[in-house]
């Protein structure tokens, strides 16, 4: 993909006033609404269901970007889709049939992701790179916002690059975990192009000009 496109992670907004912190990313030049859905059993945090998905839905056309850490999925899955979410991606971990969930997503007619953990290994793409959407690398362990980026998994990033080059599809590569502007450069030149940020963006005095420099970067 040639196009590169930031997706904050609503995980870092103010929950306080939720629905504004969207509608002003967006106003700010985001490309899509990523939300980090956790369960306190895959990861032990516990964050966001269907219906926050369901609220945010009338505010933005920008794609809804959910990323499922929890087990099981595949309910989830289903309620996500009716609640307006139009990217779904998961952990291999999180379920006994991945060829399965990810049928069930695309079923639902949503873009299916997979998700890869920093000590995940690449060849569960070997049997679903054809299949899928979207690649995520997770740059940090799952669970918690305001993390440290692991620079180890640039080398991740640039395997799955390859791997989706040699497949000749376009799949998105997605890198999620303690993205700033800072290291988006290095981030994008090992091969991501849709980049997932948090406390970056919102933890910024202004959405546009961090947005803009990500951008820029």
């Amino acid at each position: 993909m040639s196009t590169y496109r930031i997706a904050p992670s609503i995980l870092s907004a103010d929950f306080t006033r939720l629905g504004e912190e969207v509608v002003s990313v967006v106003q700010a030049g985001a490309d899509m609404i990523h939300i980090d859905v956790m369960d306190n059993h895959y990861v032990p945090n516990l964050t966001f269901g269907p219906l926050v998905c369901k609220a945010l839905r009338p505010l933005t056309a920008l794609p809804l970007d959910v990323h499922l850490m929890a087990t099981p999925v595949d309910d989830l899955i289903k309620n996500f889709a009716r609640e307006g979410a139009n990217i779904i991606s998961f952990h291999p971990e999180a379920t006994d049939h991945v060829d399965r969930t990810i049928q069930l997503i695309q079923d639902f007619g949503c873009q299916a992701g997979l998700v890869l953990n920093p000590s995940t290994p690449v060849n569960h793409l070997d049997w679903t790179l054809e299949k899928i959407d979207m690649v995520l690398v997770m740059s940090v362990n799952p669970g918690f916002g305001g993390q440290q980026f692991l620079e180890g998994t640039l080398d991740k990033v640039k395997l799955v690059r390859e791997m989706i080059r040699k497949s000749g599809r376009e799949v998105a590569l997605q890198v999620d975990g303690g993205i700033n502007v800072e290291n988006i450069r290095s981030v994008a030149s090992a091969g991501g192009d849709t980049f997932v940020a948090g406390s970056a963006i919102f933890g910024a005095n202004s959405y546009s000009q961090i947005i803009g420099e990500m951008r820029e970067r």
